[in-house]
Formats: C-alpha cells, structure tokens, sequence
C-alpha cells in the first residue's frame, strides 16, 4: 500500500482504506462529525490494544494483588510489565502470572487447570485478592471463570474477582475499561453488613502512578487542604480501594478508562465527580481551582493560588526558552485516551508548536469536538488510526516532532520524525510543574537533534509537497 503521494486538491488529508473515510476529518470548513468509538476495521491493522489489554491496564497497577491471565502464556507475555507505575509497597503486581492453555485445555476446557493455578498462587504468595482474566479463547471455549472464581473465593476466604475480557466479543479497547470497572465495583462493594464510614478525602481515578505522579499530585493536594483517600488504581492496594465507598469527591484524570468507574460511584455512593487533568502547568492550575471551587473552604483557594504562583514563575523561564527554540514545529499527537491528547496539545501550544494531526484509540464525539476547536484549520484528526495513515499523515503534514505510545515510536523514527514518549509504560514523571520542564526539554532535544537532518531523505519529503 503506498503511504506517500502529494496532498488532494483542497488540502484536505485522506485515509488509505476508503471504509476509514467517516474516521477522518480535516479541521476548517468542514462540518463533518467524526466516526469513533466503533469496533476497529478488520483488516485496517488498528492500533488499538485488545480488550483484555484495556482491561489489563487499568487493574494491573493494583500492587499487592495477584494477576492471572487465562490463555495462552502469550497474552500474559505481551502485558507483563504493562505500567510503568511505581509503588511505595508491595512488588507483587510485577509477576505475570498464566494459566498457560495448550490445545489439549482448549479441546476439553480449561476450568480445572484455571482452579489449580489458583490454589497455587494463593499457597504460595498469600495475596489479598486475585483478577482472573478472561481471553478470546477462553471465551472461545466458554469457560466459566465467573464460577471458578466464585468456588476460589470460597474455598480460600480471599477475593477471587473474574474479568470479563475476552477479546472477541468486541474490537475496542473501551470495553476492556467497562470489564476492568466491574472487576473494581466488585472488590469495592462491602460485605453484607459492612459500612465504609465518609471522609473529606478525594479518590483520585485513572491516576496509574507513573514514574511516581500519584505522590507529586498527593502532595499538591496536601499543600491546598486536600487529603487523598485512595489512588484508583496506581500505588493502590486491595485494602485501600476498599475505602473508595468513603470518598467525598472522585477527581477524574483518565477519562476514558474511569468514567463508567465515576459514574457508577456516583449512582451506588452518592460520590460527585470532576475531571482533572495534572499534565502541564495550565491544567495543573485549573485541576486545583476547581477542586478548590468544589470544596469551597476558606483559605483553599488562596493556598491554590499562592502554589500556583510560585511553581509558574519558577519554571517559566526554562519554559521560554524552549519555547524560542521550538517556535513554528510542526507536531503529531496519537495516544490512547483523549484526555491525554487534549493535555499534550495545550502544552505544545504553549511551547509555541503547531499541531498538524491528531487522534486517539478512544476517545468520544465531545471529545474530538473539543480537539476540533483547539487546532488551527487544516489539521488532521483520526480515530482509531492504522499504521499505513499515521505514516501518510506525517509524510503530508511535514512533521517535525510525534508526541505517542510504543508503537508509533517505530513509525515516527523510520520517517526522520523526532518523537516523544507519553505511553503508559514510561518511568518519566510528567505531571505537574516539574513534568511540564520535562515534557518541554524532552520535545527540544528530540525536536532540534541534528540527527534527523541526515536521516530524513529529501526525496520523500518533495513528493509530499507535489513538487
């Protein structure tokens, strides 16, 4: 399939596959609403995860719990080690553990072996809790893991939680989040009898710890008057997400993957939520306003303001001059959720950097809505991209620097395109203040290396132009 030609008459970007056309939509006149939030392509070789993946994610940063994968050892492989999250206790949630099916299990089932390995793991590391993934050929084969656990549970006293992530039933990730919410509504949910006492705590969701941001955003809260009751699920043990019942307000960071979480809260508790955002310094200062706003306690919102003050102006002159560097790059942004999008966007703006093509795995129409109105005309905006379009895209648009996963990484660098890290298994703090210098100096010497004026072929870069 070829990747490179000149761009079409009106500037307006196409994808490769002609089903893709309702995928993508070029910023400016045009009034056409974006297609997302639909099962991937077949064909279209998404960049998506899979479900069990989506669900893998969000539950894996659980650090004392144990985490079994029901298929083949291959899937348990692929997501070993998935977060870069840190924990200030246990390392149990660093194993990988795998039922390890072989074709005699699926011929004849594989309930029995799913059983053992459980006992296994229960004798020998005494967890506290135990998530059962479910994979496609588990739900090929129709395994009952929801009684397999149940029985588990029982015979050992602990919590045996089963997640319904059988990939075949769906090609979006999203559903891996909605599975990964129910396997936490169920440890959460208290014993009959058992009531989970209100606080003045915040839970914090969709916050997964990485490279240590969970205790940066902690102790930004602290300063203001705001004590976090429980991370969900970064830096979390089984324990500490059994208190989230007692929250007083949920603060929301990863959209995509804590929203149905919020929504249930809200609906089973009575716990209201707001969305935050703690990457770059602008959405570090309304992420605190607003909390502070909801909390409505005197001298809360002048100790926001006074943190707010005094982290700005000391970064901002490291911000500056950055931003005299990177001032008229061309940049790409393709990340899973949208509420990350929406943060690298403000801070690439910020750093003066035009944003030529944007998507997401996941995100929304009022998501894309809002992308829409923060780029200039004649951006590109994708949902659920595949390899062929990201490599048109960054050709077309003359892209200087990609801002991305592990698996655009590749597509960027063969290009000559510099590229930046944001995917969730980094160990690179950039929340907050100091995370905002940090994005900033990462985009700068990526951006500005020489390296990739001798990489890139001037060829390629004259047939995008149709010269």
């Amino acid at each position: 399939m070829e990747i490179t030609g000149s761009i079409p008459s009106g500037g307006v970007c196409t994808p490769c596959l002609d089903e893709r056309q309702n995928s993508v939509v070029t910023t400016g006149k045009t009034k056409t609403r974006i297609h997302c939030a639909d099962d991937s392509l077949a064909g279209a070789v998404s960049q998506r995860a899979c479900v069990y993946s989506g669900a893998r994610v969000v539950l894996n940063p659980i650090t004392d719990a144990a985490h079994l994968v029901h298929g083949p050892v291959g899937c348990a492989s692929y997501t070993w080690d998935i977060r870069g999250s840190l924990s200030s206790g246990s390392g149990m949630y660093r194993n990988s553990f795998s039922t390890d099916l072989h074709e005699r299990d699926i011929i004849f089932g594989g309930e029995k072996r799913l059983a053992a390995c459980i006992d296994e793991i229960v004798r020998r590391y005494h967890p506290p809790a135990v998530f059962v993934y479910a994979t496609c050929v588990v739900g090929i084969i129709g395994d009952d893991i929801i009684r397999v656990c149940r029985e588990a549970s029982e015979r050992h006293g602990i919590d045996v939680i089963p997640v319904e992530s059988s990939g075949f039933i769906s090609g979006n990730k999203i559903i891996g989040y909605r599975a990964a919410a129910h396997a936490l509504i169920r440890l959460i949910t208290p014993k009959e009898g058992e009531v989970i006492p209100k606080t003045r705590r915040v839970n914090l969701l969709g916050e997964y710890n990485l490279g240590g941001e969970k205790w940066l955003i902690e102790r930004y809260l602290r300063e203001i008057g705001v004590e976090m009751n429980v991370a969900c699920t970064g830096d979390s043990t089984v324990a500490a997400l059994k208190q989230i019942p007692g929250g007083y307000l949920n603060l929301v960071q990863c959209t995509g993957s804590m929203h149905y979480v919020a929504k249930l809260l809200e609906e089973q508790y009575g716990t209201p939520s707001v969305d935050v955002n703690f990457f770059g310094a602008y959405n570090t200062a309304e992420s605190l306003r607003a909390i502070a706003r909801l909390y409505d306690e005197p001298g809360m919102t002048e100790r926001a303001e006074r943190l707010i003050e005094r982290e700005t102006t000391r970064i901002e002159p490291e911000i500056r001059y950055y931003r005299q560097k990177l001032e008229g790059k061309r940049a790409a942004i393709y990340v899973g959720g949208a509420f990350k999008a929406l943060a690298i966007i403000r801070q690439l703006r910020e750093l003066g950097v035009d944003i030529v093509f944007c998507g997401t795995q996941t995100g929304k129409q009022e998501d894309y809505e809002q992308i829409h109105g923060m780029l200039k005309p004649g951006s590109v905006i994708v949902d659920d991209a595949n390899p062929a379009e990201i490599e048109r895209f960054l050709v077309e648009k003359r892209v200087d620097i990609m801002a991305g996963g592990v698996k655009e990484r590749v597509l960027a660098h063969k290009l000559g395109v510099g590229f930046v890290d944001h995917n969730h298994d980094r160990k690179e703090c950039l929340a907050g203040y100091d995370g905002a210098v940090t994005f900033a100096r990462e985009v700068f010497f990526t951006c500005c290396s020489p390296v990739w004026d001798s990489l890139r072929r001037q060829p390629d870069w004259e047939v995008a132009d149709g010269t």
